[in-house]
C-alpha cells in the first residue's frame, strides 16, 4: 500500500541530497525536522521552504558522530514521532586506507552506521505501533562491489543496504516500510543536467521518496545503475576485485602525475 507521510525528519539536510529531500517533501506538503550540523544553513532552508510551502519547519543543528547529538536527535524522535525518517547524513574518506587517519575511518562508521541504526531504533517502535510509517536509508552502490580507494564507506553502505532489507522484512505485513536508497554518482549542486555516470540529486531524492511510499525494500535510480547491478551481483567477485582495483588503481596513477 502507498503511503503519504505528513511528518519527516531529514538528516544531512542542509546541502546535497539532503536539501533535495526536504524541498520535496515539502512541496508535498509535509512538516519538516531537518538535521545537519550547520543551523546557518538550516536557518535559511526552513525559512525558504515554509514561506513557499507553508509547511513547519523545525530546525535541529547536531553533528551525528557526536555522542551527545545523536542522543538529542532520537530523543526528538521519540518525543515527537515522524511519519518517515530520512537517513540521509553520509560521509566518505577517499584514498588508501593505511593512508586515512584512524579518526576518520572511525568518523565514517559513526555517521554511515552508528547513526543509522540509533536514529532507525528510536523511529520504529512508535512507528509500528501505529501500524504506518517509512524510513529510508541512503546507502550507494558502492555496496555491491569491492571498492579500493573507498574501502571503510563502502562497507559501512554495504550494512545500511543490508541493515534496510533485513528490517524491510521484518516489518512487511504492519504497515511500516523499510527501504535503501542506492545511487550511484550524484551531482551535489544543480549546476548540470544528468549524463551517463552522473544523477541530479533531485532525481536521486525523487526516486527515494517513491521507493520508501511504495514498500519497496531497494531502490536504485537510474537506468544506467539499474542495468549495471544484475552484472554487479552475477559477476565473479575475483573479476570484480580486479576491473575495480584496476580503475583504482589508474585513478591513483592520474593523480599522482597532476
Amino acid at each position: 500500500m502507498r503511503q503519504e507521510f505528513r511528518t519527516a525528519l531529514v538528516t544531512g539536510a542542509s546541502s546535497g541530497i539532503g536539501e533535495a529531500f526536504a524541498a520535496l517533501l515539502a512541496a508535498r506538503g509535509t512538516d519538516l525536522v531537518l538535521v545537519a550540523r550547520r543551523d546557518d544553513l538550516l536557518d535559511r532552508l526552513a525559512e525558504t521552504l515554509a514561506r513557499r510551502h507553508r509547511v513547519a519547519v523545525r530546525v535541529l543543528a547536531a553533528d551525528l558522530t557526536d555522542p551527545d547529538g545523536l542522543a538529542r536527535v532520537a530523543e526528538a524522535l521519540r518525543r515527537e514521532p515522524v511519519d518517515l525518517l530520512v537517513n540521509n547524513a553520509g560521509y566518505g574518506a577517499f584514498g588508501a586506507f593505511a593512508e586515512i587517519p584512524l579518526e576518520d575511518q572511525f568518523r565514517q562508521i559513526d555517521l554511515n552506521v552508528r547513526a543509522v541504526v540509533r536514529l532507525a531504533h528510536a523511529a520504529l517502535p512508535g512507528m509500528l505501533e501505529r501500524g504506518r510509517g517509512g524510513v529510508l536509508n541512503v546507502a550507494s552502490m558502492s555496496a555491491f562491489t569491492p571498492s579500493p580507494g573507498s574501502a571503510t564507506y563502502a562497507a559501512t553502505k554495504a550494512y545500511v543496504t543490508s541493515f534496510s532489507e533485513s528490517l524491510h522484512a521484518e516489518v512487511q505485513g504492519k504497515g511500516v516500510h523499510v527501504t535503501a536508497l542506492c545511487p550511484g554518482f550524484t551531482r551535489t549542486d544543480e549546476t548540470a543536467g544528468p549524463n551517463l555516470i552522473w544523477l541530479r540529486r533531485a532525481d536521486v531524492a525523487r526516486a527515494g521518496l517513491e521507493a520508501v511510499a511504495a514498500g519497496r525494500a531497494l531502490c536504485v535510480p537510474g537506468n544506467q545503475y539499474k542495468m549495471v547491478l544484475p552484472a554487479l551481483r552475477l559477476a565473479p567477485r575475483s573479476l570484480l576485485r580486479v576491473a575495480v582495483n584496476r580503475a583504482w588503481q589508474q585513478a591513483a596513477d592520474t593523480k599522482i602525475g597532476d
